[in-house]
């Protein structure tokens, strides 16, 4: 066990061992929880995923709306909400998570203001439609759709041409698969200047951790991804799957802006983060890869002392990125 809070192991950094006792006594009475929360199961029934539409990610409220987002349509009548602050140095587009299937642009407002305010930037997040009404390719037909519009009009709309992206979770699968898009449909490449990718699913075949997670009743195990992927590419195998539009961990990720990458060590997409780093990095861009000691898939939501901490690095990456 490391004795600092962060240590360099096998080229990757594990952060955040001075809160271990706190993280994993979390995901202990996270998992005692359970029998509380919506039973997902390997494919949520119409009333849960009902259920978790309206509420908060990850909570059994709905989501704070404030005042400072603004909803708009863009290009192609995709739905985005804007937060612009008094100043602002880029724009950031940000890709919800929700494994496609819940989550929504107006789900965080209060992270996502607090964001815009401290790392100085405009906040474009996508109301990207979702499986299983509209499943594969219609949430990346979306998110490709806002991107090419900020590529276009970011600097005439917000008064800026830098741009970055990234999200959580199936967001983050979204960010990587719009950038490949960029580069491979529209020539684009160094528009986004960086990609931040919280704990993100990569190959939807599902690596090793994923397979051998089992049942555990954290926010994410073996059942509730596979029947994700499922929602999200219904009647697809395997090998479909492994199809680099789908699956971005097999896509050559070369011309990429500088990435970083986050995820947590009791997460079942952990091989997901590892795996993608090293591709990302033999491609031949820079990518940082933060593995927080004992979190779990999502444990941004929660109110944690690794939560806070990640809010920052996250701030501060965008800034200076």
């Amino acid at each position: 066990m490391l004795s600092r809070a962060a240590a360099n192991v096998g080229g990757m950094t594990i952060t955040d061992e001075d809160c271990l006792a706190e993280t994993l006594a979390f995901n202990e009475k996270f998992e005692a929880d359970a029998a509380s929360r919506p039973a997902r199961g390997p494919v949520p029934s119409a009333a849960t995923l009902a259920l978790l539409r309206r509420n908060r990610l990850g909570a059994d409220t709905p989501p704070v709306r404030l005042e400072h987002g603004r909803d708009r349509v863009v290009a192609g009548g995709v739905k985005v909400r804007t937060f612009v602050p008094d100043r602002v140095d880029g724009v950031h587009l940000h890709i919800h998570g929700g494994s496609w299937a819940f989550g929504s642009a107006d789900g965080q407002d209060e992270r996502l203001w607090r964001l815009a305010v401290e790392a100085r930037l405009a906040v474009v997040s996508v109301e990207y439609r979702l499986a299983p009404e509209h499943p594969f390719p219609a949430g990346p037909d979306d998110c490709e759709a806002v991107a090419r519009w900020l590529v276009e009009h970011a600097a005439a709309e917000f008064g800026t041409e830098r741009l970055l992206i990234g999200g959580e979770s199936a967001g983050a699968h979204l960010s990587v698969v719009t950038l490949l898009r960029l580069r491979d449909r529209h020539g684009v490449t160094g528009a986004f200047r960086a990609a931040h990718l919280l704990f993100g699913p990569y190959d939807l075949s599902m690596t090793p951790s994923v397979r051998l997670f089992g049942p555990r009743p954290l926010l994410s195990n073996t059942d509730s991804l596979r029947g994700a992927y499922e929602l999200f590419t219904p009647g697809m195998g395997a090998e479909r799957r492994r199809d680099p539009e789908v699956s971005p961990l097999f896509a050559d990720l070369a011309g990429l802006p500088p990435a970083r990458v986050v995820v947590g060590t009791e997460d079942p997409l952990l091989d997901d983060s590892l795996f993608l780093a090293q591709r990302w990095r033999s491609a031949g861009a820079p990518v940082r890869l933060d593995v927080i000691a004992g979190a779990m898939h999502g444990f941004t939501l929660f109110p944690l002392t690794i939560t806070e901490r990640e809010q920052r690095r996250e701030r501060d990456f965008l800034a200076t990125a």
